[in-house]
């Protein structure tokens, strides 16, 4: 009886961390077919390259809830910072950023 018990608290546990955990929590694939991870982190949510040159390097930060954010993002590449927005839709994530104002660029990921 005991035993059960415990193993009911313990699934319980399990399915409470999952439910709140934020959606955009996960694995996603890049427009030019990289593989990100976008986890938790002490800035609210980090961004990093999981494939590609730039595998194991965190290329962003962002803050917010419901599907909306505001953060920055690093173009590995040309080490451009992009201050912007990220939406959730789904499985999509829509990424619009700035850097200086001037050069603005839109990224579209999927989760895998």
């Amino acid at each position: 009886m005991n035993r059960l018990v415990l193993i009911t608290a313990s699934v319980t546990l399990v399915a409470f961390a999952v439910l709140a955990q934020e959606p955009v929590v996960g694995t996603w694939k890049t427009q030019v077919g990289t593989t990100a991870a976008i986890d938790e982190c002490a800035q609210g949510y980090c961004i990093t390259m999981k494939t590609g040159n730039s595998a194991g390097k965190r290329i962003g930060t962002f803050q917010g809830s419901n599907g909306n954010f505001t953060g920055t993002i690093v173009e590995p590449e040309s080490k451009k910072t992009f201050t912007g927005v990220l939406t959730l839709s789904g499985d999509t994530v829509h990424m619009r950023g700035c850097t200086m104002k001037v050069i603005c660029v839109s990224l579209i990921w999927t989760r895998l």
